[in-house]
């Protein structure tokens, strides 16, 4: 497999996550392993790697990229089970976690998965193809206001309920079962003079992949359970493509930091406030633009950090 597209915010992460040679650090989206190469460059012998990934595909790839590192160890997981799965590994705390959220460009790569509108392929969408809901369930099989809601909510697209129409007045003539159908349908449903917002379908098809993929709903707490895996000192680093995704990041960022009642001219907190750590980043780290013009991936990244007391 060839990798076409560099990892987002390589450098930002890689300083984010301040890495020790002998530490154990975590890629719960290993992806093509773009990230986890150089942070297995920054281990010695005595350091471990642990990449998970949903997706089987990825996880060949990632080993292939990767044969030259002996001390990785590969899971076929997903990240919202980092507690069960570091109990079967029998590691208590690690140093470093680092999630790459959203649509791996390892998967955008491969276009019969279904993720891109470009072409015509499989309405399939699943990162863990081991896994039964698929788009095509999805986009068949669900009523029209859950169709709806989910393009709004997870799209943030102001024709879903045009979208969700016709997508039910077609599949009542026969199932829909490629992506170029659905962005036909798509097309149809949006206004001319509101196209120019980039392709028309790039919002429904987030929305549809974030809901078979179940990639909003468990977030909050996965967040709150890599932090509490973090040894002392250890760090959290999470790259955001989505609004709703970066608010479920920094709202339970904010929430491990706790909040201190105390006077501000009071030299200690007496309050009794209870924190697991810090958040490094006050406001989230940007690509530079020389990034995001080389890698239109990166346009929406937002970095966030935090590190355990």
């Amino acid at each position: 497999m060839e990798f076409k597209h560099k990892p987002v915010m390589l450098n930002e992460c890689i300083e984010g996550l301040k890495i020790k040679q002998n530490g154990i650090y975590v890629d719960g989206t290993l992806g093509g392993a773009g990230h986890s190469k150089e942070i297995a460059k920054n281990l010695n012998n005595t350091g471990n790697l642990i990449g998970i990934d949903r997706d089987l595909e990825a996880l060949k790839a990632a080993k292939e990229n990767l044969k030259e590192f002996q001390n990785v160890t590969y899971v076929h997981g997903n990240h919202d089970e980092i507690l069960k799965i570091l109990d079967e590994l029998k590691i208590e705390r690690v140093d470093g976690i680092l999630l790459d959220l959203g649509v791996s460009s390892y998967q955008l790569d491969e276009k019969n998965r279904g993720f891109s509108y470009l072409g015509e392929n499989d309405l399939d969408m699943r990162m863990d193809k081991t896994q039964s809901l698929t788009a095509k369930k999805v986009v068949n099989e669900y009523t029209e206001e859950e169709l709806s809601n989910i393009i709004y909510e997870y799209g943030e697209e102001r024709f879903s309920r045009q979208i969700a129409r016709n997508i039910c007045l077609k599949r009542k003539e026969k199932e829909i079962e490629t992506t170029k159908e659905l962005v036909d349908i798509i097309e149809k449903s949006i206004p001319r003079k509101n196209k120019k917002d980039g392709h028309p379908a790039k919002r429904t098809f987030q929305a549809i992949r974030i809901e078979v993929n179940n990639e909003i709903k468990p977030l909050y707490n996965t967040i709150l359970e890599c932090i509490s895996c973090l040894d002392q000192k250890g760090r959290l680093c999470v790259i955001t493509f989505h609004s709703l995704e970066d608010r479920a990041v920094k709202k339970a960022m904010v929430e491990a930091q706790g909040k201190c009642t105390c006077p501000p001219d009071l030299p200690y907190c007496v309050c009794g406030a209870e924190t697991k750590g810090r958040i490094i980043t006050r406001k989230p780290i940007l690509p530079t633009n020389d990034e995001q013009e080389e890698n239109s991936r990166s346009k929406s990244a937002k970095l966030r950090i935090f590190e355990r007391e």
